[in-house]
């Protein structure tokens, strides 16, 4: 049976490798959607291209390391021509929900660096407003664990600790905890976004405003468009 989310990710994610140009310093994100811009950038690289990644988790280090892609240290450039990575979530402006996968904060710096962020997503990720479909995660440090809670929940969210399946909180590539908050309608997100940032023990969160340049939507017969946010 075909699966059609799984075409739209590959649609998606190749169109995506598809605008890397030679020379080029990237940013490389994490998720499913980003593994098949990295099959396809393999490829690329495998027929000449002049590439190199800044991996964004050990995942994505892992993964592009076995595909054979160039990676370097962030600390080793000064910007990014480029960052590719998925979203849990994006509204009609652009902003997103990320953090899916525990990797948000390295994500939200790669993606700062890069001179332009394009998002891979499959069409259920097209949201009218951010938290209809997904939690709000934000890395918090393990110490003030009770109360950097009780802060989050005082901006009017509702954070749950993130487990994972044998019941340990779920510990990021950091060193550090996740707390997913039930985001119910907000009308400035740039309001949560600086109450969030003025929390101690809060590391970063998972709302990236403004900083989609564009999404390349993958569709289930293999098509792909555009969505051009700045």
């Amino acid at each position: 049976m075909a699966d059609p989310r799984g075409a739209s990710k590959r649609a998606a994610g190749h169109a995506a490798a598809e605008l890397v140009r030679d020379g080029q310093r990237l940013g490389l994100g994490t998720g499913s959607t980003v593994e098949f811009v990295l099959q396809r950038l393999a490829e690329r690289c495998a027929e000449g291209l002049d590439v190199a990644g800044v991996p964004t988790s050990e995942q994505t280090a892992r993964r592009a390391r076995e595909l054979g892609i160039p990676l370097l240290e962030l600390a080793e450039v000064d910007r990014l021509d480029l960052a590719i990575d998925g979203a849990d979530e994006v509204d009609p402006a652009g902003n997103l929900i990320k953090g899916g996968g525990g990797a948000l904060t390295r994500e939200k710096i790669v993606a700062a660096a890069a001179d332009r962020l394009v998002v891979v997503a499959s069409p259920e990720k097209l949201v009218d407003r951010l938290g209809a479909t997904f939690r709000l995660p934000i890395e918090v440090l393990a110490f003030g664990l009770r109360q950097t809670t009780a802060r989050v929940a005082g901006c009017g969210l509702a954070p749950a600790l993130r487990t994972g399946p044998d019941g340990a909180p779920f510990v990021t590539d950091e060193g550090n905890l996740i707390l997913d908050c039930e985001l119910g309608p907000m009308g400035d997100l740039g309001a949560l976004d600086a109450a969030l940032q003025a929390i101690p023990g809060v590391l970063e969160h998972g709302l990236f405003l403004g900083m989609a340049g564009l999404t390349v939507v993958g569709e289930a017969d293999g098509s792909t468009r555009t969505i051009q946010h700045r």
